[in-house]
């Protein structure tokens, strides 16, 4: 089975004084600005880097409900929080790192199968497979 999945971007302008539109192919965003600012200035609107760590969040959060079900636990609740690093190196900017941050409530589970099957959804999400970087993770089982 193959699924395309669509993003666009639109860009007007310089890179500082510029201004840019993402959207999205199910319209969750839809001409949500990015620009300079927001990416290295800290002001609105979304970033490239944002939007990563959200889908590899979400991708890394289903990636282990799976996991679990396939081991006949259920989570009550999980969430992940993925920090993406943008650092100037040399010869521009570059994603140096991916820290994933979850914290779960698994009635069953212990917290050594926790973070075994963890540390397989981290590595078998698809999102984890498509980036190229150091990937990092911190599972706190809530009991």
């Amino acid at each position: 089975m193959k699924i395309d999945r669509r993003g666009s971007a639109q860009w007007r302008g310089g890179i500082k004084d510029g201004k840019g539109m993402i959207t999205t192919q199910s319209g969750a965003l839809s001409s949500y600005p990015y620009g300079f600012a927001g990416r290295f200035e800290g002001k609105p609107g979304t970033n490239p880097e944002e939007l990563i760590g959200a889908a590899h969040a979400g991708c890394f959060t289903m990636a282990l409900s799976l996991i679990l079900e396939e081991a006949k636990l259920t989570a009550e609740f999980m969430e992940t929080e993925a920090t993406v690093t943008l650092e100037q190196v040399e010869g521009g900017y570059a994603i140096t790192g991916v820290h994933l941050k979850l914290q779960a409530k698994i009635p069953g589970a212990d917290q050594e199968t926790f973070e075994r099957l963890a540390g397989k959804a981290k590595a078998g999400c698809p999102v984890s497979k498509l980036l190229k970087t150091d990937i990092t993770l911190d599972a706190v089982l809530v009991t």
